[in-house]
Formats: C-alpha cells, sequence, structure tokens
C-alpha cells in the first residue's frame, strides 16, 4: 500500500520554476529588447556622445565597438553560468548591473572612461539573449513555443528599427544622456518581473569545473574578431595592420578554443550540439538574416541624410514603419508556426525582403521621400517577422531542452557576428559602388562641354539670386555636390540589388538543404497529430 501510495509523489512533475510565467516571459523579453536597442541607440548618437567626451572621429569609432566586443566576449561564459546558477539568478545580477552602469555612463568625463563603462554594460547585456530562449523553452507550455519564438523575434527587430526615432527624439528634445538613462527603467522592470515572475531555482550541485582557458580563448577570440570587423571600413580593412592583427589573433584563438573544447573533459560550451546538422546552417542563415534586416536600416537612412538631407528624427519616422506592423504580424507568424511548416514561414519571408529590396532598386530615384518607401517598408516587416521566426523554431524542434542554452549562445554568436559582416558588407558596397559611379559620371563632367556649361550657368543664376556676387563660386561646389548625390544614390541602389539577390539565393539554400524538422511534441502542434504524451 505503501509502494502503490508512493508511486503518483513519485511520478508528479517537478513544480515549475515560475510564479508567474507571463511576467516571467516579460522579463526576458525585455532582456532581449534591451540588449538590441542599446547598441543601435550609441550607434545613432555617437557624434553627440563623441561630443560629450570630447572625443574625435577615430577614437570615438570604438564606443560602440566596446559594447558588442563585451557582448561577444561574455558569450561562452553566459552559457555556463546560465546552466549551473540558472536563468533567474544570472538574469537578475546581469539587468540590475546594467542598469547601475546604464545610469553612471553619462557621467564619463573622458573617453577612457566612457568605454570601460561602455565595455561594462556589454557584459552585462550580453546574458540577456543567451538565456533568453532556454528560458522560454523550460518554462512556457510546449503549445505556446511558436509563439514565445515569434515575440522573441519581435523584439529583435522592434528595438533595431525604432531606435532612430528615440534618438533623434532624445537629442532634439531632452539630451544625448537619455541615450543611456532609458535604459534604467527598463532594466528596473526587467528586475521586478523576475523577482516577482519566476521562482528561485537552486544551484546545479553538480555543476561542472569552469572551463577558464575555454572562456578565455573562446571569448577573446570572439570580441577581437568582431573589433576588426567592426573597424576594417574606417581602417580601409587588410591595407591596416590592426585590422590583420586583430583578424589573425582572434582566429588563431578561436582555432584553440575549438580544439580544447573538443578535447577537455569539461567543455564550457558542448561544441556537439552547435555543429549538429542542422544547426550550423541554420546559423548561417540567421547571420545572413542580420544581414538584409540591417542593409535595410542603414540604406534607408543613408539614402535620406546623404540625398534628401533629413535629420536623425526624420529617420527614425521613417524606419517605425519597419517596426510597427511587425506588432500586428507577430501573432500571425506564431499562429502559422503551430499550423504549418517552419521553412514554409521562413520562405515566405525571404521572398518578401528580397521583393521588397528589388521594388527600391528599381524605383528608388533622387525625388523620393519617406512616404515612397512605405510599401516596401510593410513587405520587409512581414519578411523579417515571418523569417527569423521561422528558422529559430525550425532550429528548437531540433533541440533537447538540455541544449537550448548552448543554442541561445550560438544564436548570440551569429546574430551579431552575422550582423557585422552584413554591415560591413553593405557600408563597403555602398562605398565603393559610389566611388566607381561618381568616376563615371565624372567622365562625362568637362570644361567646355555644352550642356556642363549649361548646368554651371543655371548653378550660378540660383546661387546668384540668393547670395548677389557668389554664383560662380558657388556654381561649381553645387555642381560637385549633384555629382556626389547621383553617385551616392547609384551605390545605394546597386546595393539594394545585391541584398535582394543574395536574399533570394539563401531562399534556395533554405528549400534545398533542409529536410522537414522533427514533429515534436503534439501539445505544441495541434495540427500535426492526435493527443499523446508531450516529450521532454
Amino acid at each position: 500500500m505503501s509502494d502503490a501510495a508512493s508511486l503518483p509523489a513519485a511520478a508528479a512533475p517537478p513544480a515549475p520554476p515560475t510564479t508567474i510565467p507571463w511576467l516571467g516571459v516579460a522579463a526576458v523579453l525585455l532582456g532581449t529588447f534591451i540588449s538590441t536597442l542599446t547598441g543601435r541607440l550609441s550607434t545613432f548618437g555617437l557624434a553627440d556622445i563623441r561630443g560629450a567626451v570630447h572625443a574625435g572621429f577615430d577614437a570615438g569609432a570604438w564606443i560602440t565597438t566596446a559594447q558588442t566586443a563585451a557582448q561577444m566576449f561574455i558569450a561562452p561564459i553566459a552559457i555556463w553560468i546560465g546552466g549551473v546558477y540558472g536563468p533567474r539568478r544570472v538574469l537578475l545580477d546581469a539587468a540590475a548591473a546594467f542598469a547601475v552602469i546604464s545610469f553612471i555612463t553619462p557621467f564619463s568625463t573622458n573617453l577612457p572612461m566612457l568605454l570601460a563603462m561602455q565595455f561594462a554594460a556589454g557584459l552585462a547585456s550580453g546574458c540577456f539573449i543567451p538565456l533568453t530562449l532556454s528560458f522560454l523553452l523550460r518554462n512556457l507550455p510546449p503549445k505556446y513555443w511558436a509563439y514565445g519564438v515569434a515575440i522573441y523575434a519581435l523584439n529583435l527587430e522592434l528595438s533595431l528599427n525604432i531606435s532612430a526615432s528615440l534618438e533623434g527624439y532624445y537629442v532634439d528634445h531632452l539630451s544625448w544622456v537619455w541615450i543611456f538613462w532609458q535604459n534604467v527603467p527598463l532594466a528596473v522592470g526587467m528586475v521586478l518581473c523576475l523577482h516577482f515572475g519566476v521562482r528561485r531555482e537552486p544551484a546545479n550541485p553538480n555543476r561542472p569545473p569552469a572551463d577558464i582557458f575555454g572562456f578565455a580563448t573562446g571569448g577573446v577570440g570572439l570580441a577581437l574578431i568582431y573589433a576588426g570587423l567592426d573597424q576594417g571600413n574606417r581602417l580601409d580593412w587588410l591595407n591596416s595592420g590592426l585590422i590583420w592583427g586583430l583578424l589573425v589573433a582572434g582566429g588563431l584563438l578561436l582555432a584553440v578554443f575549438i580544439y580544447h573544447e573538443t578535447r577537455t573533459a569539461y567543455p564550457g560550451v558542448d561544441l556537439k550540439v552547435a555543429l549538429a546538422p542542422p544547426l550550423p546552417r541554420l546559423l548561417l542563415l540567421i547571420g545572413f538574416l542580420r544581414l538584409t534586416i540591417l542593409a535595410t536600416a542603414y540604406l534607408i537612412p543613408q539614402y535620406l541624410q546623404v540625398v534628401r538631407g533629413y535629420r536623425a528624427l526624420q529617420v527614425g519616422e521613417t524606419l517605425v514603419w519597419i517596426a510597427a506592423p511587425q506588432l500586428i504580424f507577430c501573432p500571425l507568424a506564431g499562429l502559422m508556426l503551430r499550423r504549418t511548416d517552419p521553412r514554409l514561414v521562413s520562405a515566405i519571408g525571404f521572398i518578401f525582403i528580397s521583393v521588397a529590396c528589388l521594388m527600391v532598386a528599381h524605383e528608388l530615384t533622387p525625388d523620393w521621400n519617406d512616404e515612397q518607401f512605405l510599401p516596401s517598408q510593410l513587405l520587409q516587416a512581414v519578411g523579417q517577422s515571418f523569417a527569423l521566426s521561422g528558422i529559430v523554431f525550425f532550429a528548437v524542434l531540433h533541440l533537447k531542452p538540455q541544449d537550448a542554452l548552448t543554442f541561445g549562445g550560438a544564436f548570440q554568436t551569429a546574430r551579431i557576428m552575422g550582423g557585422e559582416i552584413g554591415s560591413a558588407f553593405v557600408v563597403t558596397m555602398v562605398r565603393v559602388r559610389s566611388q566607381t559611379a561618381s568616376n563615371l559620371i565624372g567622365l562625362h563632367v568637362q570644361t567646355g562641354d555644352v550642356q556642363v556649361a549649361d548646368r554651371v550657368q543655371a548653378y550660378a543664376a540660383v546661387a546668384g539670386r540668393m547670395n548677389p556676387g557668389s554664383g560662380a563660386p558657388r556654381s561649381a561646389a553645387l555642381l560637385g555636390g549633384a555629382v556626389h548625390t547621383a553617385a551616392s544614390l547609384q551605390g545605394i541602389i546597386d546595393t539594394f540589388e545585391a541584398v535582394g539577390g543574395l536574399t533570394a539565393l539563401a531562399l534556395l539554400f533554405l528549400v534545398l538543404a533542409h529536410q522537414p524538422a522533427p514533429v515534436g511534441p503534439a501539445s505544441y502542434r495541434p495540427f500535426f497529430g492526435r493527443h499523446q504524451d508531450a516529450q521532454p
């Protein structure tokens, strides 16, 4: 009798780690929002931040690099400490530290102090994304995983595209210090949600020893490679000894890290999970998606600022039309993920992104304003939501719950590194294609040419009416400005075409290289089966 009575108790599942599940989910999703928002805001507000600490262009370029390089450095460590101490404790400490750092950062009196604060903020925020996916899978009922992943993707892209509006508003109406201070209430809200929404978990008593050598080689290697990519365009890539040093040293350290992790008895990162098919291909697609997303986030502002002369706030009002529709399409993406093959959802996203880029490439003219971008931005919004959530969910179907931490760290690495490679590609291509176009246009601007003379006279007449006596000197400058604008426009058009074509190739890769995902628990995709016991 006692044995029988003990069976239900022994078979009973352990108490869930959340007391208010959706409050806990809100906490970790706030973490993904903060992590992306902070880096992007620093990019848009960099000129104001540089001026506040009296930093020049070259030295100030390291302000944004410092934070994201720290996120790369902490990624392997976050996997280990999350498994040992549990996501709740790590996220609580990281969010509290991030709130304090964000508050004191504007009080930096010089560039070295600001760089140190940025690096510390990156260490704290770098823990957010790797631990988020693990938390979602462990604390949400399986039938809600699709919606959790869709919201997860929404947070990453929403924060990226609204940052220009926020930065422009802060600089125009408040102060640059709010670029950092706006993180304080967000981080405090994250702490409160974690405290009241997530139950404490005991530390893992069987935790493996810390892999200090692996953490050092992996973290430093990733940080050096990121720094080389981030500074490459400014320093002319392999023509710079510093870029050579960063990339070679980072590559060697990363190779040592991989060799060490495959040989040690207690690896800090289980590479078998990250390298098990099809995850490497999916991580490659995630990195590529960041290229397409950052391409739009860079190319549209580049056009509006260089060709049309928009300010940051006006640029932000345009980019928000990529962010806002995602609030509508996010639930639709989650519903489709539950009802159909996630490859189909991703394929729809890739198609929309490619069409959006090609639309702009074939229709963009110097007369476009923000309203002309609206149709392509709506397609881009749907494409981003569907493509990223579909790929992440497709990866989740291949994971075991205990592998979620490792995948979260790998996702963080692919997301940041893919975004940086994409950003480097887009910025370099715009620069090179603009220089080529400027050279080709310049071949047709010859002294004595009738059309050139007519254009110079027209410029002189306009300048003379505005400021008598300045017509002739100003006409040459106006002609040079027109050539620069036309060349910049052509560079942007060529890059949109390239991104659209690469997205079509990525779609082909997605379709041909991936078999259908495992069905998984019946309770989380009712379309695929009848009631059966959900697998852990």
